[in-house]
Parts: C-alpha cells; sequence; structure tokens
C-alpha cells in the first residue's frame, strides 16, 4: 500500500509539471494573451527573425507579442498582427521596427509613440515601419565593394 500511494504521488507531479509547460508554451505561442489587449497591424519590406510569440517593445519593457505573420500578395509585404497592452495608447504617426537585441540576438518588434494628437483604435494600421537590417548583406557589401572612385588604389609600404 505504501508503494502504491507514493506512485500515485509522483504520477500527479508529472501531470501538474505537464499542465505547467503546456500553459506556459500556450501563452508563448501568442494565443493565451492578456485580457483587454488589443490587436494593431504593421507591414515591413523585411521581417526576418519575427515570428508569432515575439515580443513586442517599447523603450526595452515588453508590451505585447506579434499573434499574425502573413504576406500581403498586393504589395509583397510582411503584414505582421500584434497585440498590446490596453494601456498603451499609440497615435497615428507612432512608428514600428524590427530590431535585435544585439548582433547576434534574437529579433523584435519596437515601438516609438509620435506626437500626434490622434490614437490608433483596435484593428488600424501603423503607417510608419522599418524593416529588419540585414547585416549579412551589409557585411558583404563593404568586404566585396569595388574602388568605384575611379583613382587606383595606392601602393602598400613594405
Amino acid at each position: 500500500m505504501q508503494n502504491s500511494t507514493v506512485e500515485t504521488l509522483i504520477g500527479a507531479a508529472v501531470v501538474a509539471i505537464a499542465a505547467g509547460f503546456f500553459i506556459f508554451a500556450y501563452q508563448g505561442s501568442g494565443k493565451g494573451t492578456a485580457a483587454g489587449s488589443y490587436r494593431l497591424l504593421a507591414e515591413f519590406d523585411n521581417a526576418e527573425g519575427v515570428s508569432i510569440g515575439s515580443d513586442v517593445r517599447m523603450a526595452g519593457v515588453k508590451v505585447g507579442s506579434v499573434v499574425g505573420f502573413d504576406l500581403n500578395v498586393e504589395n509583397y509585404q510582411a503584414k505582421v498582427t500584434i497585440e498590446v497592452d490596453p494601456a498603451l495608447k499609440l497615435t497615428e504617426d507612432a512608428t514600428a521596427k524590427v530590431t535585435s537585441e544585439g548582433l547576434l540576438g534574437s529579433k523584435f518588434i519596437s515601438l516609438e509613440q509620435g506626437g500626434a494628437e490622434t490614437l490608433l483604435a483596435a484593428g488600424e494600421a501603423i503607417s510608419n515601419t522599418q524593416g529588419a537590417v540585414d547585416i549579412w548583406s551589409l557585411i558583404s557589401q563593404a568586404m566585396f565593394e569595388k574602388n568605384t572612385s575611379g583613382t587606383p588604389p595606392e601602393p602598400q609600404a613594405q
């Protein structure tokens, strides 16, 4: 009888831990979001590294997450749906940009407040956006850029 009780308690602990991981994964996926939050749209020319569940931050503080990600076939831009804290009131000239946590860090969307008086309503689009910078193409361009000044390179001293 003693073994049966211990096994039952261990089984219950395993089920509780599994349920905790499931809840954590569900909230991290963007499906289980905060009550009262509202959705906004933003289109980026390059949203590389951003996916459903990515953070939306303002001044370094997480204020929401990405809940939808699609391609706009009319203008071939990434259409991103974000869900933000209801306490955050963005103006119509707010800015959204894809940025990273350092050179090789994960990508997130950074919001900056504008100066207009008109607020964005739920479902409206942030029109001022800046896509992700492709660091590898910048490095490649700097390394392999030819001398375009028209003058030959100066000889190096030996």
